[in-house]
């Protein structure tokens, strides 16, 4: 890419987000669209212009109020996840400020000054291309020059700027983690453990009072109670098609009251067919209906939840503590002599229980374990085909051979312009976005017991694939597709055409950046897509005031993409900080533009769907030392190419990461893996209302109207042993 399409991506990438800020400071102020700007607002019954003066027409307005929101504030409006996802944004930042500090204006004159490129492009009889990014690079630095000792030690000062940072991260964000944990008030899944595969229930013995008389034999002290997990998979089959019926006869009715009119005061009442999707079959009065077919499910639906509670209990079960220093000491307490039988842990939050992955058996968890790792692998290895592919055919050298007609299209300099600075980009991006729904299916298929959890473990897989298929693939896959006949010729050529490729993907990258920043970022803040689909909804599908907010439900960050996005960016900005500098601060205006764009973000528009405490960093961090590793090993690998005699003292960098990498997991990784006791002691005076605890974990399809008290509607959920342990 030459100068001018790098400047023609540049600029007009910057021109879009200043265009789309615009749209969002005229949209924003409008009433009728306060529910897709300040939804979190809205559901935490706060006012949308709390914090603003009157409509301000100021467009960087929700600039202030970022910057002056801490993290106080943030914990508040969307919980520690989202807080801890900040303090990785801004420790990212952090290392990227402090190395471009002293990368910039050092290396950058050290390559510019040099002349390598010039030499090459006389000695060097093949179609050779450079651009003017390529001068302020290292590839620009002869062969053994004295020059490349800049670059050596500029490697060190990244990587301890890196451990610096990480290490005060990962004790700020500890520190966090345990003031969330000890502070005062009663969530449930603080009362509450896990309990997985339970062993065959003995001859004379319901499961219930298996796991009652375990438990309070083993605990006889804090004991409460306990629910087995039963199958429902055919009681919420009838309970979803009972609530879909209480949303049509809401639907009907409202429409039938709109129907009435001065001149016609009866109005009309709604009708519908009862066949196939409402297409076919008689056709029927929907309230009349509705009505009918609810009092019908609520007959089924009390007659399946007496036959589940009793007959469909499954080897696990939920055994609620009245304390939480008790709850904490039995979910990290080793209960069985076998490891695969009463396995158990820490409950997740009510709303993030994955049901049918609770009575999964220990082994069949490892195989199905085992087996979703290698199809991610063969995922990530077969993947790389097509990226590959991108990466080579969205040339326009590539495009005007394969579609000739396109050729005097593309060949005029603005169009041509364009298309170089955003094509494979946009490719790529278009083509990724296929893949995280794959994974977090794969995900949920090892039997993973929570969403928090399912969420760390696709995001893992995501950023572990887009590294070796967007950042190793297009590197590698650029530069074998551009010199296919030489490497047929002469294979020993591979390592070194590899090497003097890498400054020049730098520049691919770095508008791949841009692109992610400004248009992303833009895209994100002015919400168009969320804001046209409500409106489209709200005139034509919505009636009723459930549907209506159904329609601006904003969710929430979506971490498993979200994370290894930024991630992949972490890892190209690291890899190339030191032999092409100049994306550094491309790197620093991704993090910045999105700490400001999506902490304004996270305190007026997204609502958390769960809350793991700050369960997301000891994986952030480990990407991040996995990224700091793939620099050191390119950055080992360059300076082989470039003849340097003295790279054997790059050599201990990536042993140093792992040992940084050890020794900080052993430092705080178990506070994250548990709740320590200490942090449970905490602000532990209150006491718990236990039948609000143990009514929080029942599933909905459970719930029954004819019943006010739990003691009733689960009295086969629960044995005769529990009544009698005191709170």
């Amino acid at each position: 890419m030459d100068i001018s399409s790098f400047l023609t991506s540049l600029v007009t990438s910057f021109l879009i987000f200043l265009l789309l800020v615009m749209i969002f400071t005229w949209l924003q102020r409008m009433p009728s669209n306060e529910v897709i700007y300040y939804p979190n607002r809205i559901l935490r019954g706060l006012d949308p212009s709390e914090g603003r003066v009157g409509r301000t027409r100021n467009p960087f307005a929700w600039i202030k109020e970022a910057l002056g929101s801490n993290e106080g504030d943030l914990v508040a409006a969307a919980g520690v996840d989202s807080a801890v996802y900040f303090i990785f944004l801004s420790s990212v930042l952090t290392i990227m400020v402090f190395s471009g500090v002293l990368l910039l204006p050092i290396l950058l004159p050290v390559a510019r000054t040099d002349h390598n490129i010039k030499l090459k492009q006389k000695s060097n009889t093949s179609v050779v291309t450079f651009s003017d990014l390529d001068m302020l690079a290292m590839g620009n630095v002869q062969e053994k020059s004295s020059r490349l000792w800049a670059f050596l030690l500029g490697t060190y000062w990244v990587t301890l700027v890196t451990y610096f940072v990480l290490w005060k991260a990962y004790k700020h964000v500890s520190d966090l983690r345990a003031s969330a944990l000890s502070a005062p008030g009663v969530r449930p899944e603080q009362y509450t453990v896990l309990v997985r595969d339970i062993p065959p229930v003995p001859e004379g013995q319901t499961r219930k009072e298996q796991v009652d008389s375990y438990f309070k034999a083993l605990h006889p002290d804090s004991f409460y109670r306990s629910m087995v997990i039963t199958n429902n998979k055919k009681v919420n089959k009838i309970w979803k098609k009972l609530e879909t019926y209480r949303k049509k006869l809401d639907r009907a009715e409202v429409v039938y009251a709109e129907s009435k009119t001065s001149s016609k005061p009866e109005g009309t009442k709604p009708t519908m067919k009862t066949g196939l999707l409402g297409l076919i079959g008689t056709k029927v009065d929907t309230i009349d209906h509705c009505n009918e077919e609810i009092k019908d499910l609520l007959l089924k639906l009390e007659t399946e939840q007496k036959i589940t509670l009793r007959e469909k209990q499954q080897n696990s079960a939920l055994v609620f503590f009245n304390s939480r220093p008790a709850t904490a000491s039995a979910s990290q307490t080793l209960h069985a002599q076998q490891i695969d039988t009463w396995t158990v842990m820490e409950a997740p939050e009510p709303r993030q229980l994955v049901w049918t992955n609770l009575p999964i058996k220990f082994h069949v968890r490892q195989i199905r374990q085992y087996v979703v790792y290698g199809i991610v692998f063969f995922t990530v290895v077969f993947y790389m085909v097509p990226i590959t592919a991108i990466s080579a055919f969205t040339t326009l050298s590539n495009l005007k051979k394969l579609l000739p007609f396109l050729r005097k299209v593309v060949d005029r300099p603005e169009v041509k312009s364009v298309l170089e600075a955003y094509l494979p980009q946009i490719a790529l991006i278009v083509f990724l976005a296929l893949l995280p729904k794959f994974l977090m299916m794969l995900s949920k298929n090892e039997g993973i017991p929570s969403r928090g959890h399912i969420v760390r473990s696709a995001s893992g897989k995501f950023f572990y694939f887009t590294v070796f298929n967007v950042f190793l693939g297009v590197t590698l896959s650029g530069t074998l597709f551009a010199s296919l006949k030489t490497v047929l010729k002469h294979p020993n050529q591979i390592i070194p055409m590899l090497g003097k490729s890498l400054p020049g993907n730098a520049n691919f990258f770095i508008t791949l950046v841009a692109l992610k920043f400004f248009v992303g970022y833009g895209l994100e803040l002015s919400r168009l897509v969320p804001l046209i689909i409500f409106h489209i909804k709200k005139k034509y599908l919505c009636k009723t005031e459930a549907e209506l907010k159904e329609a601006w439900a904003p969710g929430d960050l979506n971490y498993a993409t979200r994370v290894p996005n930024d991630l992949l960016v972490v890892t190209i900005v690291l890899s190339y900080s030191v032999i092409a500098p100049i994306i550094i601060p491309f790197g620093v205006a991704y993090f910045g533009l999105g700490w400001l764009v999506l902490r304004n973000q996270a305190l007026k528009v997204y609502v958390p769907a769960y809350e793991s405490y700050g369960r997301m960093w000891p994986h952030m961090q480990a990407r991040i030392l996995a990224a700091i590793i793939i620099y050191q090993l390119t950055m080992i690998g360059y300076f082989g190419v470039k003849k340097f005699y003295y790279v054997p003292i790059l050599i201990p960098l990536p042993i140093l990461t792992l040992i940084f990498a050890y020794l900080s997991s052993k430092r705080f990784y178990l506070a994250f893996k548990y709740t320590p006791l200490e942090v449970a002691c905490r602000n532990a005076k209150e006491t718990p209302n236990m039948d609000m605890v143990f009514r929080a974990y029942i599933p909905p399809a459970l719930v029954s109207d004819k019943f006010d008290d739990t003691e009733d509607q689960f009295e086969d959920a629960r044995s005769e042993a529990s009544r009698t342990v005191p709170l």
